[in-house]
């Protein structure tokens, strides 16, 4: 198994250290035909209208697009989240627009308000995870294909649709290895 990690910007380093924990070969995603041989890619945290221009100035963000529609898995965690979701609320920003979410950026307000917190998540067992918001995003509507697998004050933070997954919080900042297991999971069944 192969996953694609988008290196533009943001945690990929530390996405590849727990993915390479669990056995698995990563490589780095910066043109086109890094995509090629990919079983599933994860889209890392960063500055998302950043990323999205350099989705656009790479011209990744049309071949994403389709292997996502074509059944590739795509993971992604904050800006990644972002970029998954198909409407964002007060931006027209370059996104793949493929899960059927609404979601509101920098949500939790700025940097100071960044927080950490242990939550259930069901679907990774009952030890809490512990999670990390940075500047994170929501997901505040979700249509009825959206299962989701967290939910804080209303606010959707942990979500999966067909073959995305879409996380408000950053695992790969901990040494917790269930999230990216659960996506492998979710490559391996699909």
């Amino acid at each position: 198994m192969k996953i694609g990690i988008l290196a533009l910007q943001g945690a990929v380093r530390e996405h590849r250290k727990l993915l390479q924990r669990l056995g698995v070969e990563t490589v780095d995603v910066l043109n086109p035909q890094d995509l090629d041989g990919i079983n599933g890619l994860i889209l890392p945290g960063g500055e998302s209208t950043t990323v999205g221009k350099l989705l656009v100035r790479y011209d990744l963000l049309g071949p994403i697009a389709e292997l996502g529609r074509k059944g590739l898995p795509i993971f992604g965690t904050c800006t990644g989240l972002i970029l998954l979701s198909k409407y964002i609320n007060n931006s027209d920003q370059p996104r793949l627009g493929l899960m059927d979410t609404y979601v509101e950026r920098n949500a939790f307000g700025r940097q100071l308000a960044s927080f950490e917190a242990d939550m259930c998540i069901p679907v990774l067992g009952e030890t809490p995870f512990h999670t990390l918001f940075i500047r994170a995003p929501y997901i505040d509507k979700a249509d009825s294909g959206v299962m989701v697998l967290l939910r804080y004050q209303d606010k959707i933070l942990f979500a999966e649709q067909d073959n995305f997954l879409a996380a408000a919080f950053h695992p790969e900042l901990t040494d917790d290895t269930r999230v990216h297991a659960y996506f492998i999971r979710k490559i391996t069944s699909h």
